[in-house]
């Protein structure tokens, strides 16, 4: 007899990633990258909830979140995470990451796939695979 799995999480939603300045996070994200801006609110004068995303119709958003406010707020959680975005055409991601002046890493050919690395404004590190 099978058992039914309960399916507790269905998406990704939200990833946030601590910037020092948002306005040139969204600039980043938005002008380098070609993402779009999914969300904008104001939360007190220093601050702003910023989401963003690669298309209108992309559920999953990052949050470019004030580095200085988490940090008064809970101070251990300041740290960056691990995003590994997905490309259906390596070459011209790269390519383009370049034009835009983007810093990349190395292209790298491995048996399970093919990715290099990019840095956001602040100097954190993220990949970027393709996925056939």
């Amino acid at each position: 007899m099978m058992k039914k799995v309960i399916l507790l999480i269905n998406k990704v939603g939200k990833i946030t990633v601590y910037v020092e300045d948002q306005e040139q996070a969204k600039e980043f994200w938005l002008q380098k990258l070609g993402f779009v801006l999914k969300f904008e609110q104001q939360m007190g004068p220093n601050a702003a909830w910023i989401e963003v995303g690669p298309s209108d119709n992309e559920f999953t958003t990052i949050v470019l979140y004030s580095k200085a406010a988490m940090e008064k707020q809970q101070p251990s959680k300041v740290a960056h995470p691990t995003i590994l975005f997905s490309t259906t055409d390596i070459e011209s991601a790269y390519e383009k990451m370049k034009q835009n002046e983007v810093k990349v890493g190395d292209m790298l050919k491995m048996p399970f796939g093919t990715m290099f690395k990019f840095y956001d404004q602040d100097g954190n590190e993220y990949l970027l695979r393709e996925d056939k």
